[in-house]
């Protein structure tokens, strides 16, 4: 079982990279310290991939969805609700485990050895749910009813908490573009504390931005159990063992809750299935 959970790890994070150099192919962008401003921009990737760093392709959902809900002539984009319905009732939370960049990221820190892990915390049961917090307070309340004296919102997640910009966006941006070093200030010391404390807390914990922050991460959840694409286990085979827990970075009794809002579809589970009792495939119903 060791050997086929191995030989998974090596297949995702093949497909991670990938997506995640496909999604921020503009090599010229990271060479000249700009955003790439190509027609591609108007589409959205599935995964948290900032808008502002200098190689992206395409733009990020939530981030499109804050512009639109902020924005004198819109009230919402129905273009990027029906994307974010798409992609959650296709892959639920497959996208943060094989399609998110910052996913990627994080995964790979975790890899680095440290002293103690910490599979929870204290409250892990209330703190996943802050990610629902930050989905309708940040990304949607306070953009969409709080202005400035001009009459236009802030994009409040992106702006003051997303540590995705942050590494994708404004330290490239920053160290690439003289301009963008002379304009730095308080607001971007804030999000580099941030950005720091994300990077380190991913070697201690798994995903501690995909477990308690990330609203795209909330969004896809509410699709878990109704996408097209889940996991099902046969009641046959399964004897209860936990080994699929056990397996489970994220602590998910998957025998119990086999499409729980945590899980980010990695597949750790089914790999280490000492009975095949895991399956994944596109449901009918």
């Amino acid at each position: 079982m060791r050997k086929n959970l191995k030989s998974h790890s090596k297949i995702r994070l093949v497909v991670q990279a990938c997506f995640a150099a496909l999604s921020n192919g503009y090599a010229k962008g990271f060479a000249q310290g700009h955003i790439f401003d190509g027609s591609s921009k108007a589409f959205c990737v599935p995964g948290m991939n900032c808008y502002s760093c200098p190689g992206a392709l395409a733009a990020c959902p939530i981030g499109s969805l804050q512009a639109t809900l902020n924005a004198r002539q819109y009230s919402v984009s129905m273009y990027v609700v029906g994307l974010l319905v798409v992609f959650g009732s296709f892959l639920g939370r497959f996208v943060c485990g094989f399609l998110c960049p910052f996913g990627l990221v994080q995964d790979l820190l975790f890899k680095i050895p440290f002293v103690k892990k910490i599979r929870k915390l204290p409250g892990e049961k209330f703190l996943r749910y802050l990610r629902f917090v930050f989905l309708g307070v940040f990304v949607l309340l306070l953009p969409a009813f709080v202005a400035d004296f001009t009459g236009l919102g802030e994009p409040w997640f992106c702006k003051f908490v997303c540590p995705v910009g942050t590494l994708e966006g404004g330290v490239p941006l920053v160290l690439l573009n003289s301009a963008m070093r002379g304009a730095a200030g308080f607001l971007f010391r804030w999000k580099i504390s941030i950005l720091l404390a994300t990077l380190f807390s991913s070697i201690i914990i798994y995903r501690p931005f995909c477990r308690y922050v990330c609203p795209l991460g909330a969004v896809y959840g509410m699709f878990n159990k109704i996408s097209f694409y889940r996991f099902k286990i046969d009641s046959e085979k399964c004897t209860g063992c936990g080994a699929c827990q056990k397996a489970c970075k994220l602590d998910i009794p998957f025998y119990e809750k086999p499409n729980s809002a945590d899980c980010i579809r990695c597949g750790d589970c089914k790999a280490v299935c000492p009975h095949g009792a895991i399956s994944c495939a596109f449901s009918k119903k």
